[in-house]
């Protein structure tokens, strides 16, 4: 194993330490973190994904989406930084990380997918992120008593796939 690959997967591990800024901002005790959030995206694209979608590469995008965050952390709309400078912080951690790695490249291709929405596997992913987000919401509401108000009607705004909404809506 490269050396650069040992790094990788090592650094990639702090994704279990990173938390869900949106929780913490709001007073949610013990809160997601990053990595908790990618294998629900990730769970949802595995079990509500339409026929004709490549589910393996669903997968892929769900895994790869929040990769950057291990090095930027959880930039919300709240911290203030601009779209276009987000996306230029992750993007350029994001090249850092994955170089020294065999596949490196190709893991960031799938993060500019997911970015751009340019596949239908990328949108997708994007729906299954926000309702990952719904239904966080519903839940720490549930269990917390917390006020999830904001972010349940960020998520729902934003989840443009009516199956998805529906869903949402149901839990």
């Amino acid at each position: 194993m490269s050396d650069g690959l040992r790094a990788l997967l090592l650094e990639t591990l702090r994704l279990k330490e990173v938390p869900r800024a949106g929780w913490q901002r709001i007073g949610v005790r013990a809160p997601e973190s990053v990595a908790a959030h990618s294998w629900g995206v990730a769970f949802l694209a595995l079990v509500l994904c339409p026929a004709g979608l490549d589910r393996g590469r669903a997968l892929a995008i769900a895994l790869a989406h929040d990769l950057a965050e291990v090095r930027v952390g959880d930039i919300t709309p709240h911290d203030g930084v601009p779209k276009a400078e987000k996306h230029r912080l992750e993007a350029e951690a994001l090249r850092a990380m994955l170089a020294p790695v065999p596949n490196g490249a190709e893991l960031v291709s799938l993060w500019d997918e997911y970015s751009a929405a340019t596949t239908p596997e990328a949108r997708f992913v994007r729906a299954c992120d926000k309702l990952d987000l719904a239904l966080q919401s519903r839940h720490y509401a549930a269990s917390q008593g917390i006020d999830t108000g904001e972010l349940l009607r960020s998520a729902l705004a934003a989840l443009d796939d009516e199956a998805l909404r529906d869903l949402a809506g149901a839990v």
